[in-house]
């Protein structure tokens, strides 16, 4: 457990193992439990040194005022902040979801720094087309509006069992195929995603995460074939929110391998916890041996 400043930024990190260095961030809402509760971390490091970090507006990092820089921008450089904090010149790059979106857009400036790229369940559109039923046909002003109901109770401590049951009612497209799980395996999965939330310093700067971060629609398909490095496709088969753009990364980025997991959906780290690890290292070692995707 480490801090570093970089700015206004008091980010949280782990350096562990020895070998070849692995940055990772982690999705919305999660931390570096995301890869550290369901085991991959402990299988990384066997042969890497791994250097998972919590972004701003999750986990135990901290903005120390404004601006808070929720933002590709800021969140991009601040990949470049903590390698350079590590002494890093090259680095592979693990990412899932949101923190997908940093890093294959931190790839479209900076490839030339990094040994890999590794996008699992992401895109490379910051704001997400979401699919049947999950659209929301909310105006601006009924956003605003909800976000201030929420803002009234935000601070509010919720039981851990009505936390879970408010859960398995709405999952949502990202966690619906853990939700239809039998126990345990429900069970031991929701406690991955529940660690998240105890963990977690301030609400109230993941909400303006949530209402800042989700704003370009492009999939800057010019950039995506600029990215030099090779490249690391991952998805479950199920992740409704990510097939698609997955399929354009794979379509347009130049040296890539594609992997899709089967009966998972967007969580493929905690659903599938030793598949996930097994191709990550697999295509490690093929980078290492052959320097391409392939």
């Amino acid at each position: 457990m480490a801090y570093f400043q970089h700015g206004n930024v008091k980010m949280y990190y782990e350096d562990l193992g020895k070998g070849e260095p692995i940055i990772a961030n982690h999705g919305l809402s999660e931390d570096v439990g995301y890869w550290a509760a369901p085991g991959v971390t402990a299988q990384l490091i066997k042969k890497y040194r791994f250097i998972p970090y919590e972004m701003r507006g999750h986990g135990r990092t901290v903005v120390q005022g404004q601006p808070y820089g929720y933002d590709e921008q800021h969140m991009t450089e601040d990949i470049n902040a903590l390698a350079d904090h590590l002494k890093l010149e090259k680095f592979h790059l693990l990412s899932h979801a949101t923190g997908g979106m940093v890093a294959v857009r931190y790839a479209m400036k900076h490839s030339e720094r990094l040994s890999s790229l590794l996008l699992t369940d992401t895109g490379s559109a910051t704001l997400p087309t979401m699919p049947p039923p999950y659209q929301s046909n909310l105006t601006e002003e009924q956003r605003q509006q909800m976000r201030a109901e929420f803002l009234k109770h935000i601070d509010e401590e919720v039981p851990r069992e009505e936390r879970k049951a408010r859960w398995i009612a709405t999952p949502g497209p990202y966690t619906f195929t853990i939700a239809a799980r039998s126990e345990p395996e429900r069970d031991r999965m929701y406690e991955v995603m529940d660690g998240f939330y105890r963990r977690r310093l301030s609400r109230r700067a993941l909400l303006d995460f949530q209402t800042s971060f989700y704003t370009d629609p492009d999939y800057r398909v010019a950039d995506l074939r600029n990215i030099k490095c090779p490249t690391l496709v991952l998805y479950g088969e199920h992740d409704v929110v990510f097939v698609e753009p997955s399929k354009i990364m794979a379509k347009e980025i130049p040296d890539n391998k594609v992997v899709v997991i089967k009966d998972v959906g967007h969580m493929t780290a905690i659903e599938a916890p030793d598949r996930t690890a097994r191709e990550i290292l697999d295509f490690l070692k093929t980078v290492k041996e052959k320097g391409k995707a392939k």
